[in-house]
């Protein structure tokens, strides 16, 4: 077994803690799965806990992801092969809990902080794109899974220019991708039926 084998175990448990639901049942001991859309992440822990506790929960989801992929690049000496396996391990985590009986979020906030230290000029296109799709159709969820489907063309266009991604880095953007896109199923559902919940914002 590989020595370094235990950064994807150890990013896969950071991805693994539950952070809006312990944020939620710290605060009034309630569930925030059974409440809203069941989603542990920060939208639904805005909704039903407040702006505070969304922004909390938006943090330390992102922050546990970048953490894993900083170990796993320490540990390696700069491997992206190891970085890109702690990144798809730490979204796994957030989305498949062992800590909740792998019921958890879905994984957007998480895919990003992964990759802050893989392409920040990506991170930071992918956040943009989100907050213009959310300014004008007022919808998280679309905005999510825009930002998700066009996360991987920015990863290879900015990685390193002009030359394009090692294999891994677009083989585990990729599959992120794919794992938050399908974790949005219901809400492209609700955005079809014309049920989903929109954004309040000021302007």
């Amino acid at each position: 077994m590989n020595h370094l084998l235990w950064t994807t175990v150890v990013a896969y448990l950071l991805g693994s803690i539950p952070f809006g639901y312990l944020i939620v049942h710290l605060a009034n001991g309630r569930d925030i799965r059974s409440e809203g859309s069941g989603n542990i992440g920060a939208a639904n822990v805005t909704r039903r806990a407040g702006a505070g506790a969304g922004v909390a929960t938006l943090l330390l989801d992102a922050g546990k992801g970048t953490l894993g992929v900083w170990l796993a690049q320490r540990a390696s000496a700069g491997n992206i092969r190891w970085m890109m396996l702690a990144a798809v391990a730490a979204v796994i985590g957030h989305v498949f809990p062992v800590w909740l009986r792998f019921r958890g979020g879905k994984g957007v906030a998480t895919g990003l902080g992964v990759m802050l230290l893989i392409c920040p000029k990506a991170v930071a296109l992918a956040v943009v794109l989100w907050l213009l799709v959310v300014g004008f159709w007022r919808y998280a969820s679309l905005g999510s899974m825009a930002a998700a489907a066009a996360t991987p063309i920015f990863v290879y266009f900015l990685y390193a220019p002009p030359l394009a991604p090692a294999l891994p880095v677009s083989v585990g953007t990729t599959a992120i991708s794919i794992l938050v896109l399908w974790m949005h199923r219901p809400n492209l559902e609700r955005l079809m039926q014309g049920t989903e919940n929109r954004v309040n914002l000021p302007f």
